[in-house]
């Protein structure tokens, strides 16, 4: 069993900056890719960034140039910095770890980020 605590959301103005943090824990062995995707009211949930064991990343058109996704291979942590926030940032954020062979895939609870002047 694979648990992901998220944690960092809350309020920011536009063109202000948040990190947030997600520390898995439990049954983590072998190479896994953790990323951060986000849901707002009344859409579905998307990417926002993703990376590898290797370190390479991958974000969404929306966020390249302004997020920056990181992780502690050692403490099994990611992190996103996440600058120049915009409104349509606003969501709940998710984290997501997801094994490599097995495909098995598993959320953390979400954090609100709510970007508003």
């Amino acid at each position: 069993q694979v648990q992901l605590v998220e944690s960092g959301g809350g309020s920011a103005q536009p063109g202000g900056s948040l990190r947030l943090s997600c520390a898995a824990s439990g049954s983590i062995f072998g190479i896994y890719v953790m990323g951060w995707y986000r849901q707002a009211p009344g859409k579905q949930r998307e990417l926002v960034a993703t990376i590898f064991h290797s370190g390479s990343t991958n974000y969404a058109d929306s966020v390249k140039g302004r997020f920056t996704i990181s992780r502690d291979n050692a403490e099994k942590t990611i992190y996103l910095q996440m600058n120049s926030l915009k409104p349509e940032d606003t969501a709940i954020y998710y984290c997501n770890l997801e094994f490599h062979l097995t495909r098995l895939n598993y959320w953390g609870q979400g954090t609100q980020v709510t970007v508003s002047s």
